[in-house]
């Protein structure tokens, strides 16, 4: 995500590397290097040029203080600037109303069926919702059958008519359905084109008047860069849209449509999505999103997406496991099947901050486990659950059972003994300071 701009926008601090203070000269060549990065991006050359002005004259008025190096400071300064080039806040998205309505607009291969599904998951499992999707795009084939598979993948039901090719009528009767079966939200996917054209415009504006939606979300594939953004503009002078959601942005985007769609077009990004999963979907962070830009991480999504796969009595389970010195590998294979639960490895990787840098070079995908799994599941019951009766004879034959070599089932064990040992100590470190907090309070 964003790579290439994140290398640039590097190089370009690196010029202020072993200055004393900022100036109008030495900031001179940093400027041009962010303004090149940007344009090479994929921003438009009047918003680059908006954006470094608006970086000197910060960097040219700040005060530098002795603790911070010129170079920090403008990490600082471009890092606001982004912030506020993105929208500066995260908006929500409005699920107020019985049921609350949300239209899905854009161009034709732009993710709109996908995200569709992927909402109706996110609304389902993280508000608890009663989703209905509705399949409104009566003109593409596959359509209609695509967001039934994918409405049964996320357990969500589709309302479709597939002899009907009004869009507007199969709208109104949706709703009918939404409300006299319980459904809190509907979702209604709605027909894309290859180009913008009057007909369609006319088509999805008769839509919107019709079912008056809490949310009109206007879907753009990331990988159009500025293209997307002259599309969204379009579509927003008819259609009036309420947010804007990137599709593919886990793909080889140059990140122009993620910066500068909100000055364009005034509306905030509400969801990006960042891979084909259906629970591949996050809310739009500006300053998270600024984080991952200058390759400060973001470990307060990593965060989140741990708290998502947490479960407070599985944790307290595991914990008295560990104070006793019986984490086994059944335990270790549960741990790695939350990770893997979380999202891509590399991308939770890069999360951590300097871990980006570290990383981006190397091959991690998401069978990065695979091994290890096999290993564990060539164990017998008796040798997972207790690990120190694996000896040589029983390490060559989980080596042969899993197609991997002693010498890889000699490195897990050694991998789960340390990861046992540092789990141990951070247990019996907790429980100290529980201990001398309680003291505390008596005191």
């Amino acid at each position: 995500m964003f790579e290439g701009l994140s290398d640039r926008l590097e190089r370009s601090f690196k010029v202020l590397k072993g200055q004393g203070r900022i100036t109008e000269i030495n900031i001179a060549e940093s400027i041009k290097e962010i303004r090149k990065a940007l344009i090479e991006a994929d921003v438009s050359y009047k918003i680059a040029k908006q954006f470094t002005n608006d970086v000197k004259e910060k960097a040219l008025g700040a005060n530098v203080l002795t603790a911070i190096k010129p170079g920090e400071l403008m990490i600082k300064i471009v890092h606001d600037e982004l912030v506020k080039l993105m929208g500066g806040e995260q908006m929500d998205i409005n699920i107020k109303g019985s049921p609350a309505i949300i239209l899905i607009a854009g161009l034709q291969g732009s993710g709109k069926t996908t995200f569709s599904a992927k909402l109706a998951n996110f609304l389902k499992n993280k508000k608890g919702r009663q989703v209905l999707l509705v399949a409104g795009d009566v003109y593409r084939p596959a359509a209609i059958d695509q967001l039934k598979i994918l409405g049964e993948q996320v357990g969500v039901e589709v309302y479709t008519e597939e002899d009907n090719k009004n869009p507007v009528e199969i709208a109104r009767h949706a709703l009918d359905y939404a409300k006299n079966n319980g459904k809190n939200i509907m979702i209604v996917d709605t027909a894309g084109r290859l180009a913008i054209d009057k007909v369609m415009m006319d088509e999805i504006s008769s839509v919107k008047t019709t079912l008056k939606p809490q949310e009109t979300l206007f879907i753009v594939d990331s990988m159009t860069g500025q293209d997307a953004v002259n599309t969204a503009k379009t579509f927003n002078d008819r259609l009036d849209f309420d947010g804007v959601v990137l599709t593919k942005l886990d793909g080889d985007t140059r990140g122009g449509a993620a910066l500068t769609i909100k000055s364009v077009v005034n509306k905030p990004i509400k969801f990006v999505g960042i891979g084909e999963k259906m629970d591949a979907l996050e809310l739009f962070h500006p300053t998270r999103m600024a984080d991952r830009i200058l390759g400060m991480g973001d470990i307060v999504t990593l965060v989140e997406k741990a708290q998502e796969q947490f479960d407070e009595d599985e944790a307290r389970r595991l914990q008295k496991k560990i104070a006793k010195n019986q984490f086994n590998f059944n335990d270790f294979l549960k741990q790695i099947q939350q990770i893997k639960k979380m999202g891509n490895v590399k991308d939770l990787m890069a999360m951590v901050p300097g871990m980006g840098k570290a990383i981006k070079n190397l091959d991690i995908d998401d069978n990065a486990f695979k091994g290890i799994e096999a290993m564990i599941h060539s164990m017998t019951p008796h040798e997972r659950e207790n690990p120190k009766i694996i000896n040589g004879s029983r390490r060559k034959r989980i080596a042969t059972g899993s197609g991997t070599s002693i010498q890889e089932v000699n490195r897990l064990i050694k991998q789960f003994g340390e990861t046992s040992k540092m789990m141990k100590m951070m247990t019996i470190g907790r429980g100290k300071n529980m201990m001398r907090q309680m003291k505390g309070e008596r005191h």
